[in-house]
């Protein structure tokens, strides 16, 4: 077995940055948490850890978005039209790739976590994957071949507008769509809806029946890209257990019968919580760097 490179690994987070030098899951030499602030202090900060490091030999960046992840465009690379105050038009992979002198990964952070899920998490050993995170907002990321879905840029289908639950007429709070399933199901949204945080919504609040349907419908259009054999679910609205039954109820009444396949229909293993819990998008950042590399990673960890 060829040893895994080792790989300076970024998690570039709305909040934080967390940079992990790895090989691995069970090869973490160190972790730094680092606030996200203003962009050059805080990429000034993440070059301080990295100036520190030796020995890797490639870099991965998993970053909030949207980003710009075809190689053929001017600004790949970079963090384009986010609503984070200062950071549009930041040059992440560039700036660091320059520094460094090493093959650099760069994609979205939803589809880092998905990276980590499918090489030693919840969908180990599967080729095709999706992840979803439901939290500050909503993302999700698919991953075909172990590689992930890369086109004119990366999925945004947290914006897509559902078919709303039979008797809401609430308006979201997307600034830019309104009620589409990140208006209507991430953290900030049912707050605004309920007057109160998420996590303290109890099970039988019946805000959690239309948070169900919204995502089963979105389920129900990954399953539709022919893509997932898995789906995996995370984030801190899906860290509501109750969800999980529901939502596979709902992507199974959505879809309505039309995929037959026996993966979909066993919805327990086909919707399941992610296993690496908060190292997903940093352990992300490190497939992400080794795929830059050209290396083949193996899936031998298997988490406790």
């Amino acid at each position: 077995m060829t040893e895994a490179p080792l790989v300076a690994g970024i998690e570039l987070g709305g909040t934080k940055c967390i940079c992990i030098l790895a090989r691995g899951p069970d090869q973490i030499e160190e972790t730094v948490r680092i606030p996200t602030t203003r962009p050059e202090e805080t990429m000034a900060a993440i070059e301080a850890v990295l100036d520190r490091w030796s020995g890797f030999v490639a870099i991965g960046i998993a970053s909030f978005g949207p980003v710009s992840i075809d190689r053929h465009s001017h600004d790949y690379g970079h963090i384009t039209t986010t609503p984070k105050p200062g950071w549009a038009g930041t040059d992440i992979a560039g700036r660091l790739q320059r520094r460094y002198g090493v093959p650099t990964g760069f994609h979205s952070d939803v589809v880092g976590a998905a990276l980590a899920e499918a090489f030693w998490g919840a969908a180990k050993g599967l080729p095709d994957i999706a992840y979803v995170t439901v939290g500050t907002g909503v993302g999700a990321g698919m991953i075909a071949n172990n590689r992930p879905v890369d086109g004119l840029t990366h999925s945004e289908l947290g914006h897509i507008r559902p078919a709303r639950f039979q008797g809401d007429d609430w308006i979201g709070n997307c600034p830019f769509h309104g009620a589409c399933i990140e208006g209507l199901v991430a953290g900030p949204a049912i707050a605004a809806r309920i007057g109160f945080p998420a996590d303290e919504a109890p099970a039988e609040h019946p805000v959690w029946d239309g948070v169900a349907d919204a995502l089963g419908q979105l389920c129900h259009t990954l399953v539709l890209t022919g893509i997932p054999r898995r789906i995996v679910m995370g984030g801190g609205v899906m860290g509501a257990s109750h969800l999980f039954p529901r939502v596979r109820a709902a992507m199974t009444r959505s879809l309505g019968g039309y995929i037959t396949l026996p993966e979909v229909a066993l919805t327990d293993t086909f919707i399941v919580p992610p296993a690496l819990g908060n190292n997903a998008g940093p352990l992300g950042a490190i497939v992400l760097g080794a795929q830059a590399l050209g290396h083949k990673l193996e899936t031998s960890f298997t988490p406790s």
